[in-house]
């Protein structure tokens, strides 16, 4: 069947969506799974494309630290080279018959102690060069420090949404025998969200007048806020007359190329302020008849509720 007609001619498009409407543009998802724009950009030089304080802030933390070390490593190699061209002997406190790798290594840990500023006096600078080569590592320790504790900082203090989303959309039986489009998050951390609100915007990409054009869609939802963020949430999508994947069937589904791009605002008591997370569900990640298992309930002795965040993901087949 026509892909036009499995579209509902009563779903009104949407054109703020900040995606463009030629098909032919596109590569892939718009979103990727963890909210992030699946975009790569080009024309300009590399540094000119890079923020790198939004880089080291959203770098995962063995990484970030690795960096540092890698920093640390090199440019104590660096200095140490320097001071060694210039030569040992103007460095107070270095065997000058010792082996050449022994010096070197004396000169690397003397250019480690100036860096952090430490500075046991075991090794001590003698001559012009020496002392001013000194002088600017110590400055330059002392900015990169700073600048690092300001990363390490802005790590620690960087307002998020602690919010995991389930990996699979599902089609599921809704009230009056009608289906509905469901999606589950819930936050993973001692945080406490207020406000939340959730909205869904479905892509396809259709044909239209013999062209590929994307369209988009608002798609109502039963509930799109909550009070309080402190269970499981599902986000549900009743699929009626006015949704526009009403009719559509599992084959639909994997034929047709659509995104679900979900985007969730809540208020972190705790940060004071507003923190927003997104993912997105292609076509082939919605699981077609489908319920998903209950992931919280009480305690033993009846006195708290236990939220199950290993079942998030959890669902059974049902039969329609």
């Amino acid at each position: 069947m026509d892909l036009l007609k499995k579209i509902n001619t009563k779903a009104k498009a949407d054109f703020n969506t900040g995606f463009g409407t030629s098909a032919a543009s596109y590569g892939g998802r718009f979103i990727n799974k963890d909210g992030s724009a699946n975009i790569q950009k080009r024309g300009l030089t590399w540094f000119d494309r890079i923020s790198w304080y939004h880089t080291m802030l959203k770098m995962p933390r063995a990484k970030f630290l690795l960096v540092l070390l890698a920093f640390y490593a090199i440019v104590n190699f660096i200095f140490a080279s320097v001071y060694y061209l210039i030569d040992v002997e103007y460095l107070n406190g270095i065997d000058s018959s010792g082996s050449e790798w022994i010096k070197f290594g004396k000169a690397y840990f003397f250019s480690a102690q100036t860096f952090t500023t430490v500075g046991y006096g075991h090794i001590s600078p003698n001559g012009f060069l020496t002392s001013a080569l000194a002088a600017t590592e110590a400055l330059v320790g002392l900015l990169s420090f700073a600048i690092a504790t300001g990363l390490f900082f802005g790590r620690f203090s960087r307002p998020r949404a602690y919010l995991k989303f389930s990996h699979n959309a599902l089609i599921a039986p809704y009230r009056n025998n009608q289906k509905a489009l469901m999606m589950r998050l819930t936050p993973f951390k001692n945080t406490h969200l207020t406000n939340a609100q959730a909205k869904i915007t479905l892509g396809m990409i259709i044909e239209e007048n013999e062209q590929m054009v994307n369209k988009f869609y608002s798609l109502d939802l039963e509930l799109s806020e909550v009070n309080s963020l402190n269970l499981s949430w599902t986000l549900v999508h009743p699929i009626t007359e006015n949704s526009p994947i009403f009719g559509f069937s599992s084959e639909d589904f994997k034929s047709i190329d659509g995104e679900l791009i979900v985007y969730v605002t809540a208020f972190d008591d705790m940060y004071s302020t507003t923190v927003s997370a997104s993912t997105s569900y292609t076509f082939d990640e919605i699981v077609y008849g489908a319920k998903f298992e209950m992931m919280y309930s009480d305690s033993d002795d009846d006195s708290r509720t236990i939220l199950h965040l290993n079942k998030l993901n959890s669902y059974k087949l049902i039969e329609f």
